[in-house]
């Protein structure tokens, strides 16, 4: 933001960085254009909000004559992490050894141009892991960011990381410092690397896709940073689903019963909870009954 930038060119800052389609974009860059200072040191600065107003015009008339957009949509899942960093800082390799993707890499810079989507599968859940393109790319996705829940930064040097975090607006999301590439220091290195994330009181960890050091304590770093419990159901009788159930803490029968199915708590009479928020083994209970992390849930319509 430009120093003599007032309050309404920093709210439309904001909502340039916060859109989540080109429209919203565009319509962000020409109020920043109608707010920014006017004076004449500030002229080059207009110049480029115009030349980014007219380049996404361009793009959005081409997307509209093709017939395509020029965003991948990405429906966020109950788990989100976002990989952010530089150009070859190594994430589509780590996307391909946590998720099931297999992402183009190559030693070259800026070879993603688009989000790239995996699956973490962790104690029992499906993690959302969204490789984005380089932060200094042109396709960079802040909106994916302001939205994601876990910011994973990776980086090959800690310098790396004021220019990161001073482009990342999410102030909510947790965030984890993966330090990649670490086989290639020797052990003398990788102390003074940890004491030093260690002293800034860094979440992080030290990671190499090639040796897969720290690749099952980054697993477990990403799922615990979710703010969320798990609750399996199952049929009377029969086994409990693989997979459960992903819910805010404090959620109750009602939240579980409509996020397994829209209306369906209307249908429940009772059901009946084993696990840490029951008393006994096979409590019935109502609607408001608050279930807590790996409960297991069996309802009843009739």
């Amino acid at each position: 933001m430009p120093i003599n930038a007032g309050f309404e060119y920093a709210r439309a800052e904001e909502k340039y960085f916060q859109a989540q389609t080109d429209s919203e974009r565009l319509i962000a860059l020409e109020e920043m254009l109608r707010t920014a200072p006017s004076h004449k040191g500030s002229e080059r600065f207009r110049g480029d909000i115009r030349l980014k107003i007219k380049k996404l015009k361009e793009s959005m008339i081409k997307s509209r004559k093709s017939g395509k957009s020029n965003k991948k949509g990405i429906k966020k899942e109950d788990m989100q992490a976002v990989l952010i960093g530089l150009t070859n800082s190594g994430k589509s390799s780590l996307l391909k050894t946590l998720t099931n993707t297999n992402p183009k890499i190559a030693s070259y810079g800026f070879t993603t141009t688009e989000p790239e989507v995996g699956t973490l599968k962790y104690a029992n859940c499906n993690i959302q892991i969204v490789d984005l393109p380089p932060i200094a790319s042109e396709y960079f996705d802040h909106g994916i960011v302001n939205n994601a829940d876990t910011l994973l930064i990776v980086i090959e040097k800690i310098h790396e990381l004021e220019e990161i975090n001073s482009l990342i607006r999410n102030k909510k999301a947790k965030r984890i410092i993966i330090f990649n590439k670490i086989d290639q220091h020797d052990e003398q290195t990788k102390r003074k690397i940890s004491e030093t994330l260690k002293s800034k009181k860094y979440n992080y960890i030290l990671v190499s896709t090639k040796t897969n050091e720290g690749i099952e304590d980054i697993k477990e770093k990403i799922f615990k940073s979710f703010d969320i419990i798990r609750v399996y159901t199952r049929q009377p009788g029969k086994k409990e689903d693989d997979f459960p159930v992903i819910l805010k803490p404090e959620s109750t029968l009602k939240d579980v019963a409509e996020k397994v199915l829209h209306g369906y708590s209307q249908k429940i009479k009772y059901a009946k909870v084993w696990g840490p928020s029951s008393k006994f083994s096979g409590q019935k209970i109502g609607l408001k009954h608050i279930v807590k992390d790996k409960d297991i849930i069996e309802f009843y319509t009739d």
